[in-house]
């Protein structure tokens, strides 16, 4: 008799939402970043070190019968609309028919004009259109802000255990390797979840520290001894005004009360240690004069990171408070990632590579949020269509884009000019426009921890800095409203 392969959906639907954004995210801006249906699927993915590259991986060895409905990713930002929403949710919830398992990869912090809760919303129609009997794992990330309501229509919740971000590949394999078993019968997977009265804490999830190390070691030692089939550490992310913002640990087990105990445990310690920060931010001053001194013998660049202005966490991605500061001080041997500002790319491209432009720059979003525009004239150095393959620890071989993107030459500042929004993560960035980052005296880069992974190897030394821009780390300055109260470090408990 021949077995009939089990037939597994397979899809990604991928936001980290920033609620204080004026900017809404439509299906334009998925498609900006990472769209991709069907057929197009095992094309880009197949053969990458990425989530969804994983997942057909483990189809091959588990001769799974998959099917592929969406893969959507856009870049942090404000509320997802509900038009959005729902086109990508009813590709998911229309592949669920006749399925035996359902391997998801979603971020955990997607708000949408309607739910604060997108993916809880999004796993609660799945388990309601498949039933209880279809396992349902689900790969996150480690800044995902975990609800109740997320944890009951999950059967495994798979956090990344890295940040930088580069463990996408492996935790997938492992919720493949889980969702295997759950589905031969071998295992029946529960989630229990751990919170406490906290807005920010484990050091915003940065896991060379000691709060992470630790929770993720005694995890470890928790699946190790088969007291749990998971043990999942997430940090939360703070820039959204939801009431169930706040780290979390999830446990997966087969049986849920014992699950539920050793997460109790676990976010007993994340209490204890809520007051840790390894953060130490530079002056601006101090950060440009530091500059300014050593760039003449540097050997390898200074690397400056503005943590306020960061795409990764929904930041605006044109704040110039730190591009006046580096121009202002006439620093030599610069490169500048990135002004987001389509606007300037096309007055560039209208005048020409080779040519002198004179635009306004930046800071046209929110002027207050970390300065405004700037006036510069400066030399058209390149311009490309912002498409490349990124190779870093975080890239894992896939194609990102940018859109229309500029190099604009100031003096001695060399200036990326994106039209889509984004961190600088991938070295990619930089040599895809012809700068050899290697080479520089300084880089800037606006972000707030993904951008070491790659530039840290190369840097002599890295400073962080907070500009005042959206990100800024000043919770107490933040229009919060729909967050629990009493909640650590808004009030005192």
């Amino acid at each position: 008799m021949v077995e009939v392969a089990r037939r597994v959906l397979v899809a990604e639907f991928m936001h980290e939402t920033n609620t204080f954004s004026v900017q809404l995210t439509d299906e334009q801006a998925f498609k900006n970043s990472s769209y991709y249906l069907g057929d197009e699927i095992p094309k880009a993915f197949k053969r990458t070190r990425t989530s969804i590259g994983a997942a057909f991986e483990a189809a091959d060895k588990f001769a799974w019968d998959v099917v592929h409905p969406v893969v959507a990713g856009a870049n942090p930002s404000g509320r997802v609309t509900d038009n959005c929403f729902e086109a990508v949710t009813k590709r998911i919830l229309d592949a669920c028919d006749e399925v035996n398992g359902i391997l998801l990869h979603l971020h955990g912090s997607m708000s949408t004009q309607s739910y604060d809760d997108g993916e809880g919303e999004l796993l609660a129609r799945i388990r309601a259109r498949v039933g209880d009997d279809v396992p349902l794992v689900v790969v996150l990330d480690l800044h995902a802000t975990v609800t109740q309501q997320m944890a009951d229509n999950a059967n495994a919740l798979i956090s990344y255990r890295t940040y930088p971000h580069v463990d996408q590949y492996e935790r997938t394999w492992q919720a493949a390797e889980l969702l295997e078993k759950a589905m031969a019968g071998e295992v029946s997977p529960k989630v229990a979840l751990a919170r406490r009265p906290i807005l920010y804490a484990l050091d915003g999830g940065r896991t060379t520290s000691p709060p992470m190390m630790e929770l993720l070691r005694r995890g470890d030692q928790i699946e190790t001894a088969g007291k749990a089939l998971v043990v999942s550490v997430q940090a939360g992310f703070s820039s959204a005004d939801v009431h169930d913002i706040g780290p979390s640990i999830a446990v997966t087990g087969n049986d849920r009360a014992a699950a539920q105990a050793i997460a109790e445990r676990l976010m007993d310690y994340a209490w204890e240690q809520r007051t840790f920060s390894s953060i130490h931010f530079t002056p601006l001053d101090e950060a440009i004069t530091q500059a300014k001194a050593g760039e003449e013998r540097a050997t390898k660049p200074l690397v400056i990171a503005d943590y306020s202005d960061n795409p990764g966490s929904g930041a605006y991605g044109d704040a110039t408070r730190l591009l006046k500061a580096v121009l202002d001080a006439d620093l030599q041997n610069v490169g500048f990632h990135a002004i987001c500002d389509p606007e300037a790319v096309l007055q560039a491209q209208a005048a020409g590579v080779g040519n002198k432009v004179t635009l306004m720059l930046g800071g046209k979003t929110d002027p207050t949020m970390g300065g405004g525009p700037l006036e510069i004239t400066g030399h058209v150095a390149a311009i490309t269509d912002g498409s490349f393959i990124a190779y870093g620890p975080m890239g894992g071989g896939a194609r990102r884009n940018y859109g229309l993107s500029l190099l604009l030459r100031v003096g001695g500042v060399e200036i990326v000019v994106i039209s889509h929004n984004g961190q600088a993560t991938d070295l990619g960035q930089f040599t895809s426009l012809g700068v050899d980052p290697t080479r520089k005296s300084t880089i800037i880069v606006k972000s707030m921890q993904h951008f070491r992974a790659a530039f840290e190897p190369i840097a002599r030394e890295v400073l962080e800095v907070d500009t005042g821009a959206l990100s800024t780390r000043n919770f107490k300055e933040r229009p919060y409203k729909k967050v629990r109260r009493p909640i650590w470090p808004l009030d005192a408990i």
